[in-house]
């Protein structure tokens, strides 16, 4: 298991308050926090994780590394929904953090939630800003959601620029979510933010029985059966929509 310190930034613009995705943009932000730092932990205790706001007056420390979520959901209590996210300067205070984490073996990544639309005044900056990640070996994922159509484009030459392909470990990657029945954080359980290399085909073609399978991942069903419950169901639906997909170019190909 990859040995990572890892930190979390939130969007709490004003634009988290939309309630296309159930209930707020920020509360459902809530909820992936929470799967995404029980799965670090989960795959490996000496994981650390920490907390950044990028909106308000300013991005924001929330929380240093630590191994308590209880911390963590401190930071996300004290903060504030209120103005425009700073997308550059919350990554730049994100590295800086990891700069500081006390286990200098441990990997670094930083995970960020998008919600609000990019100004174009950014882009040359984020682009510039990948450079440097991919430079110092820091890997990144971008959850991008709400305001997809202005964001796409940007954000995927963002993590291809940062992408670190010599690296399997130090893989970056980006999850765009539309808005639908499923909760942000379902579709983030099947996604290679949390999937662990090769765990995801190793789940495909081995089902789900029994709770080993999980633990490819860092869950344990023991110790946390709804978040078990929750990939369970979202592996299920993702291995229906391949078979499906298989039907379909069988059929294409008889045509």
């Amino acid at each position: 298991m990859v040995l990572e310190a890892t930190v979390l930034v939130t969007d709490n613009s004003e634009y988290a308050r939309n309630g296309d995705y159930p209930k707020t943009r920020f509360e459902a932000q809530i909820d992936a926090v929470e799967l995404i730092f029980q799965a670090k932990r989960n795959s490996n205790p000496e994981n650390s994780v920490a907390l950044v706001s990028s909106a308000g007056l300013n991005p924001t420390v929330l929380s240093t590394f630590t191994t308590e979520f209880g911390k963590i959901l401190s930071g996300l209590h004290e903060t504030t929904i209120e103005g425009k996210t700073s997308l550059v300067t919350a990554i730049q205070i994100a590295a800086l953090t990891l700069k500081h984490r006390q286990n200098k073996i441990q990997h670094q990544r930083i995970i960020v939630f998008v919600c609000s639309p990019i100004e174009d005044k950014e882009k040359p900056e984020l682009i510039k800003l990948s450079k440097k990640l991919k430079k110092n070996n820091v890997a990144i994922d971008v959850i991008n959601f709400g305001e997809t159509e202005q964001n796409s484009e940007i954000l995927q030459e963002f993590i291809s620029t940062a992408n670190n392909s010599s690296s399997p470990d130090d893989q970056s990657h980006i999850l765009t979510v539309e808005p639908g029945p499923r909760l942000l954080y379902e579709h983030i359980a099947s996604s290679n933010i949390i999937l662990e290399e090769g765990a995801q085909s190793n789940m495909m073609a081995g089902g789900f029985e029994g709770g080993d399978s999980f633990m490819d991942f860092g869950v344990d069903p023991s110790m946390d059966p709804e978040l078990a419950m929750a990939l369970r169901l979202s592996m299920e639906e993702e291995q229906h929509r391949q078979e499906r997909l298989r039907e379909q170019e069988q059929t294409g190909n008889k045509e």
